[in-house]
């Protein structure tokens, strides 16, 4: 193997994740190869596979003629796979597939060190930006309520970790396989609560949980590493997104409170999320991530809103996944104005693989995550051409006899009537030895669904694969598998899955608030739960992929807590707008962010304020606060009673003599309800969170349909802490041929604070959207 290199590694010691790239240009037609040989194929002569490599090396020609360089033997591999690499010329490579033993041979790709790999996606850098001015999250306190830890995962190992914060009161709790020992400087605190379900005869399962903070799922061992996880080198995804695992704010600590369990289900009692809550605040957490949700109710009978209230009177920011509900509109969980509710987006990596088709007649990349180091190298590929049912792989329509053994191409049904989900499902049961897909690349799929040698390839490459079939006879396909790819574009899109606004409950607040990376995110596992599916069994693992708003959440509250850890004295509003004002509206491709489910531009129901961006979210200029009466306001506004006010807030000191649905929100929505024509204006403060006295001008990029008008259109601050205040008067007029769309939006625009002569630019939405009549979810 190749000599390590410690002084390149500590250069580059951010983490590595192999990132495909084409093969360096040699002289000739001489390349460097990757060769799979069969072991079980060596001669009786040889005590050694090496000597064996090398004797088919040496009996290569150097050329039809005799002449030209020899082949160039590289390494002998001795562990990670059966086989050498070389450099061969052409005609060398011929030879040595035609040789017995021979079982497949891949161009060489190259990996370069990276970040694995929202970290670097973010911009978050070792020794420039949020990073180092937070110290990493130091000393900050997140609280994770989940389905507990496993705290033996090195992602929680506290080495040059400093002492335990004195101000924490939390404790590690003795329980099942769970006692104070597991905790250290990293894991602060872990507890759990299951009084409520068990009152409801869910009895905690004995052999599917444990009866302690100890996890069985892997959920809160996941977002909990994805939030504070300690540098972890060299894990991956069964070959996929290899590297080094750290999460989003590194020296923050972690205190678990385990209130979901599994009995006939995976079940949480809206007591005991209370509890926890609770527990958390008493503890004395900074932070709050809450990677679950309860139905979308009024906020007096949402036990997660009137956490979150009690949470936000003692200065602690609430973090909460917006919900899998998505594309629908209308679909937002933890809708609350006074919780950070989280979309999830994509991020800029791809797991794939090498389709190939007959002597390299036609390569295609389809998307993969077969978790075997698998070379599959000329096998036969079946095509039900001729025949509809079997040309897309309608459910019973394969002939087992014809499949046995081979591959099998299944297109794409254009008229809809099947899904690749379908189509999963009968190569399953076929007895094919795996499939090629031809996928609407817009269609989500998940790690888990690649439990044989699946490849899902695009609609394009799909019709060129299907045409290269129908053209060759006795087709054969090789497949390289455990591919990671960097730097995709467009990134982010919003998530297929990820909750859509308005807020059902709350709809004159935009939620979500943000987007977040949310699609695969490795991060750590119970490692007693099997999780990854490979044919009839399945894959335990210490590291896994995970898709979902509960991945997105823990990145915002790390975020979150880098900010805070920058800022101690700033309210949960003001790093929510922070957040917010600061958040980016392009990908990486500089157009407007995607919606994943439509393949077109999103819309601010889509992805809020925009995709998360931790470096500006430390320093935004301005910030909208919002007090704690002023949320009171909103409730008044709302209609709710005094006794569901009080609910909420924990307060009876109140009146509702100035109810306003006013609320001081980074961002401005207006609902049409049974009219195309509406006109609202908005009042906000602005502070100024800079260390000296500035001025900003208002700019504003409306749609047709939209006017808008900003008085004044110039605000100066005197100072740190200052205030300005502003009204924006919005005026809609979507003309009478207008019909609501799906989306239930109007239109949308924004308006941007600009400083005068200086960096800071304020951003905020301005939406119009049709009111669900209804009540319900669409």
């Amino acid at each position: 193997m190749a000599n390590f290199n410690p002084f390149m590694f500590m250069i580059l010691l951010l983490f590595l994740c192999v990132s495909y790239a084409t093969s360096l240009s040699m002289s000739g037609d001489r390349k460097t190869y990757i060769i799979h040989m069969d072991k079980a194929a060596m001669p009786a002569p040889f005590s050694h596979h090496h000597h064996w490599y090398m004797s088919v090396l040496s009996s290569l020609s150097s050329s039809d003629d005799g002449d030209g360089d020899a082949p160039t033997h590289l390494y002998t591999y001795n562990h990670v796979m059966d086989g050498f690499s070389a450099v061969l010329s052409k005609n060398q490579l011929e030879q040595l597939q035609k040789m017995p033993g021979h079982h497949a041979t891949y161009l060489e790709s190259f990996g370069h060190l990276h970040t694995t790999h929202t970290p670097q996606f973010l911009g978050l850098k070792k020794h420039a930006g949020v990073w180092p001015a937070a110290g990493f999250g130091s000393d900050i306190i997140v609280g994770i309520l989940d389905t507990g830890i496993w705290p033996e995962s090195k992602s929680y190992d506290d080495r040059g970790m400093p002492p335990v914060p004195e101000r924490w009161r939390g404790a590690c709790e003795v329980g099942v396989q769970f006692n104070t020992s597991h905790c250290n400087r990293k894991l602060i605190g872990a507890r759990s609560f299951s009084k409520g379900i068990r009152q409801n005869g869910l009895n905690i399962s004995k052999t599917d949980d444990y009866d302690s903070p100890r996890d069985f799922f892997g959920h809160g061992t996941h977002t909990s590493s994805t939030i504070g996880g300690s540098r972890v080198q060299d894990v991956d995804h069964f070959g996929y997104a290899k590297g080094t695992a750290i999460g989003v704010a590194p020296m923050a600590r972690i205190a678990m409170y385990k209130v979901l369990f599994s009995n006939d289900n995976l079940a949480s009692a809206a007591t005991d999320v209370l509890a926890g809550m609770d527990q958390a605040i008493a503890d004395g957490v900074d932070i709050m991530s809450l990677s679950l949700a309860f139905p979308e109710t009024t906020f007096d009978e949402n036990p997660i809103a009137i956490g979150a209230f009690a949470a936000l009177k003692r200065g602690i920011f609430v973090a909460c996944s917006a919900g899998n509900s998505g594309p629908r509109p209308y679909s937002i969980r933890n809708g609350a104005p006074w919780i950070t509710a989280v979309g999830a987006g994509t991020v800029d990596r791809e797991f794939a693989a090498h389709v190939t088709l007959g002597n390299e007649e036609l390569t295609v990349i389809g998307k993969s995550v077969y978790p075997e180091n698998l070379f599959v190298s000329g096998e036969p590929i079946y095509f039900g051409y001729g025949n509809r049912s079997k040309e897309i792989c309608e459910p019973n329509s394969t002939d087992s006899k014809a499949v046995a053994g081979k591959y099998i191409f299944c297109a794409f049904d254009y008229n809809g009537s099947v899904t690749v989900y379908q189509q999963l499902e009968e190569v399953r049961k076929s007895g094919a030895a795996g499939a090629i897909f031809s996928a609407d690349s817009r269609q989500h799929l998940s790690p888990q669904v690649f439990n044989m040698p699946f490849v899902a390839v695009n609609l394009k490459d799909g019709e060129l694969v299907k045409k290269y079939i129908i053209n060759v006879e006795n087709a054969t396909v090789s497949i390289k598998f455990q591919i990671t790819i960097l730097g995709t574009k467009p990134a982010p899109q919003v998530a297929n899955f990820s909750s859509r606004g308005p807020s059902l409950r709350s709809p004159w607040i935009l939620k979500p608030d943000i987007l977040a990376p949310g699609v695969d995110i490795l991060a750590a596992w119970a490692s007693n739960n099997p999780w990854q599916p490979i044919r009839d069994d399945y894959l335990l693992a210490d590291y896994t992929l995970l898709s979902g708003t509960s991945m997105s959440c823990p990145h915002a509250a790390a975020i979150a807590a880098l900010v805070k850890a920058t800022q101690r004295d700033w309210s949960s509003a003001a790093i929510r707008s922070a957040l917010m004002t600061t958040a980016d509206v392009l990908d990486n491709a500089y157009g407007m962010i995607t919606d994943k489910s439509t393949g077109v531009a999103g819309t601010p129901l889509d992805f809020g304020a925009g995709h998360i961006n931790p470096n500006k979210a430390m320093d935004p200029g301005l910030v909208y606060d919002i007090e704690v009466q002023d949320y009171i306001n909103y409730l008044c506004a709302l209609n709710y009673t005094t006794q569901q006010i009080r609910v909420v807030t924990g307060t009876s000191d109140f009146t509702c003599q100035y109810a306003n649905l006013n609320l001081n929100y980074p961002s401005f929505i207006i609902i049409l309800n049974n009219t195309n024509t509406a006109s609202f204006t908005f009042r906000r403060v602005l502070t100024n969170v800079a260390d000296t006295k500035s001025a900003y001008t208002a700019a504003v990029k409306a749609p047709a349909g939209m006017t808008v008008i900003v008085q004044p259109a110039t605000l100066s601050f005197a100072g740190k802490y200052s205030k300005a205040e502003f009204s924006l008067t919005v005026n809609i007029n979507l003309g009478s041929a207008f019909s609501p769309k799906s989306n239930f939006l109007g239109n949308f625009g924004y308006l941007t604070w600009y400083e005068v002569n200086g960096k800071h630019l304020v951003r905020s939405p301005i939406v119009s959207a049709f009111a669900n009549s209804t009540g319900h979810w669409p």
